[in-house]
């Protein structure tokens, strides 16, 4: 199964730098599933930090908080044309949900 965590990203072509909460790694693991590519030069890349989506106010990533403020915006909407695992596709990440939140 694969979870969905939070990555950083670095162009070395273009020194652009983006974050993105659609990350998927082997479940239990920071190896990392699907690229993700550079909107200037649509090289594809891996993140190069992982971390789990933690709640800000508890800072655990699976918790029973009344009011859950993760690290992620879920407003702003998900770039399926330079996501490795939804592009082409279509049913987009923010559409599908990750295993490990299943309880």
């Amino acid at each position: 199964f694969l979870e969905q965590k939070y990555g950083y990203y670095h162009c070395k072509d273009c020194n652009i730098r983006w974050e993105s909460a659609y990350v998927w790694c082997v479940q239990g693991t920071n190896k990392v599933y699907y690229k993700q590519f550079c909107r200037t030069c649509q090289k594809s890349y891996n993140p190069y930090r992982v971390e789990d989506i933690t709640c800000q106010n508890c800072k655990q990533t699976r918790c029973s908080c009344p009011v859950k403020v993760r690290h992620v915006d879920p407003k702003r909407p998900h770039r399926q044309d330079l996501c490795g695992r939804c592009k082409g596709k279509r049913l987009s990440c923010d559409s599908t949900f990750s295993f490990k939140y299943i309880i």
